[in-house]
């Protein structure tokens, strides 16, 4: 007999269910989607159907319980191991379950005819020969290794649930001590952790034909493997990768699809169609069957982690998933995370080490140049070795993390600056476009033709964009062929794809953009790499902006010298003598991270300590103040004994888009300590919460700005 009662969450921050009656139809089932009515909104809400019942909720009359209006799915989406990861991210992010899984299952309201992407070869052999050092690391991947099956265990770990909410009146308890990691969740009802191994290598050293390898292994062993990247861009290249190597085994997951399209192939997944999925951050989630692996390329990138709620990171949550349906966790990149740098060092994570490019290049030339006295955005080292590369018939990639023309107004002879009228930041000009943009909240103005303030013909904008550099690119060499990639050029759906590929087929002599060109992609005829301006975000307030710094330098300058052993690089800064600058020109990944950890350890701030940011936003800036100082209030009296509060205080960011920002930071050796805590005054904040400021958590930020 079909159930005639069930359980539905919504995407909402509530960590609870609603009660409703089975539709006329009778199609209601766990993991379908359906429209039922909600609260006072006058219209039906789309909710998730996460358990049935044999009754109704006690002290309910049949009647009192509305009906599902329609049911959105033939088929379920989701089953019980998806809800318990729903629970946990809940749990574990501090938001609510329904949020949690409406993050995890594709928006599509209809299938679409919609094929594999990739074609219809069976797995193709791969043709290269592995080297000894990838060979170690495969044996170590797939269990012949001494880590791998039938081995040694690796040491031990505690992965997690987290605590259970305690009641109001409650101080949270305080658990055993733990790493202070935040690759490690909290230990509660502790789960056995799951083999954890990185391949550590130069860039070029061939780590994606161990991926690759290893889930090769994987499928022929019946398993399924989720193969994580950080950018579209890369998704693209990837998929191209395993399509050619899979065939319609694989699956391509991505937001840049159209919902009806990720629909289909999710459910394809669903179907055990697609046992290799490949894709960013949400692919963590696809339904693949008996999992046997999750590879994360470019583990370091920030993009892993979301930026709306609940705020996972996908790292963490492959832990989880491998810890609950007993896989294995890959990760690799050529500049780790502080996190994940600290548990290898530990030998808590296994590091299987490349260190030899095998294409026939070698690490390039890496020379630092200042900017001091160049005229103009190029120094004479970096035009003179553009020119030389082109007379070579091959390419250059240009390198600058700030998009637009000029990056600010200002008025030397009053002092004045252009700024966003909603946001506290500056605006940014965008010849093309004739227009003094933000880049926050999408306000802009026109440039101003003397200073607004006291009519000054002086003053100007300062700074420079990757419009300014494409400009002086086409203006000092007409003859070469110049395309930019950043997300004014390439804003359209498709043109990043078309400008990379023509890019690679050598239609494109200099190649020039934002962080989208410095990661990942690989071009065999580039030869010359330079940075325009290494510093843009050594000055920012926060404890991470040298770890970012260094890996986007060392990243992107891995896009030289590939297959040629001539590889050259010009980073051009203003910082000379910076110890950042100077080891990411030496890549001295070790010296880096030895000289950052012992700044972070004296500082208390990960991974030596776990972070829970909480933050207040409203259109009235008292408002805001009262808010965040009335959370302050209820946390004081609940901070655990081996926990600090930072704040309150102004985000570094004070104002966006007519929001007033404002934050509390939780800091504290153990999370079990900090959830407690958090979950308390979330609870006392509710009672008496303040309707016209917005709340947001952060579990783990990798950024306070």
């Amino acid at each position: 007999m079909a159930a005639q009662w069930f359980d539905l969450v919504f995407d909402i921050p509530a960590n609870q269910a609603f009660s409703y009656r089975a539709d006329e139809k009778g199609e209601a089932a766990v993991g379908k989607r359906a429209m039922a009515p909600f609260g006072n909104r006058g219209r039906d809400s789309l909710g998730y159907i996460i358990a049935e019942r044999d009754a109704p909720p006690e002290g309910l009359s049949e009647s009192a319980i509305k009906p599902v209006r329609r049911v959105v799915d033939a088929d379920p989406l989701f089953d019980e191991r998806d809800i318990d990861l729903a629970r946990w991210l809940a749990a574990y992010y501090l938001c609510g379950i329904g949020q949690a899984v409406a993050a995890m299952i594709p928006s599509g309201r209809r299938m679409v005819s919609f094929g594999s992407l990739f074609g219809d070869d069976d797995i193709a052999a791969a043709a290269l020969e592995l080297s000894v050092e990838q060979q170690s690391a495969l044996d170590a991947i797939i269990g012949s290794g001494e880590w791998g099956v039938g081995g040694k265990s690796p040491p031990s770990l505690r992965l997690c649930e987290p605590p259970l909410p305690p009641s109001a009146g409650d101080t949270p308890a305080t658990p055993p001590s733990i790493t202070p990691c935040s690759l490690l969740p909290t230990p509660h009802s502790p789960l056995p952790s799951p083999p954890m191994l990185y391949l550590y290598g130069i860039t070029g050293s061939g780590k994606t034909e161990v991926f690759l390898r290893a889930a090769e292994s994987m499928l022929k062993d019946g398993k399924s493997v989720i193969y994580l990247v950080p950018e579209i861009a890369l998704t693209h290249q990837m998929a191209e990768l395993i399509g050619k190597r899979f065939g319609q085994s694989a699956a391509m997951l991505h937001s840049g699809m159209s919902p009806g399209a990720r629909l289909a192939e999710w459910s394809r997944i669903r179907r055990g169609q697609a046992p290799i999925v490949v894709g960013p951050r949400s692919a963590v989630f696809a339904p693949v069957r008996n999992l046997g692996m999750i590879i994360i390329d470019e583990e370091h990138d920030g993009s892993y982690k979301s930026g709306n709620t609940p705020r996972y990171h996908a790292r963490q949550t492959a832990i989880r998933r491998c810890s609950v349906e007993g896989a294995k966790l890959v990760m690799g990149s050529a500049t780790p995370s502080a996190e994940a740098w600290k548990l290898m060092a530990e030998g808590t994570i296994k590091r299987l080490n490349l260190s030899l490019r095998l294409a026939g290049g070698s690490l390039p030339d890496i020379k630092p140049v200042s900017l001091e006295n160049a005229e103009g955005c190029l120094s004479a080292e970096l035009k003179e070795e553009i020119r030389l590369t082109a007379q070579m018939k091959r390419q250059t990639i240009l390198f600058l993390n700030r998009r637009g023309f000029a990056h600010f107004y200002h008025c030397p002879s009053c002092g004045y600056e252009q700024t966003c009228r909603r946001c506290s930041v500056s605006l940014t000009w965008h010849k093309s476009k004739g227009k003094a943009l933000c880049h926050y909240c999408g306000y802009w103005e026109p440039p101003p033709v003397a200073c607004p303030r006291c009519g000054s013909l002086e003053a100007g904008y300062r700074g420079f964009g990757t419009e300014m550099i494409e400009e002086e690119v086409r203006r000092t060499f007409p003859d070469l062929r110049v395309r930019r990639a950043d997300a004014d050029a390439v804003g359209k759906k498709g043109q990043l794809e078309e400008t990379l590929s023509m890019f690679r087929a050598g239609m494109v002599d200099v190649l020039l953009g934002t962080q989208m060109v410095a990661k990942g992609l690989n071009f065999p005829g580039v030869r010359l790499v330079g940075v325009i301006l290494a510093d843009t975000g050594l000055h920012l307030p926060d404890f991470r902006a040298a770890e970012r710094t260094f890996s986007l330098i060392v990243q992107v300058a891995g896009r030289a010298g590939r297959y040629f052993p001539d590889g050259k690089v010009i980073v051009q800064t203003l910082r000379m003598g910076d110890p950042v600058i100077t080891r990411s020109c030496a890549v001295d990944v070790a010296g880096f991270f030895n000289a950052e950890l012992a700044q972070r350890k004296a500082l208390q701030f990960p991974p030596y300590t776990r972070l829970i940011r909480m933050s207040i936003r409203g259109k009235d800036a008292s408002r805001a103040d009262a808010a965040i100082k009335r959370l302050a209030g209820i946390a004081v009296p609940l901070m655990p004994p081996d926990a600090d509060m930072l704040g309150p205080a102004e985000c570094p960011i004070g104002i966006i888009n007519g929001n007033h920002r404002r934050q509390l930071i939780l800091r504290g050796r153990s999370m079990g300590t900090l959830h407690g805590a958090a979950r308390v005054m979330l609870e006392r904040y509710e009672q008496g919460r303040d309707s016209r400021v917005y709340l947001e958590v952060d579990v783990d930020p990798v950024s306070l700005l």
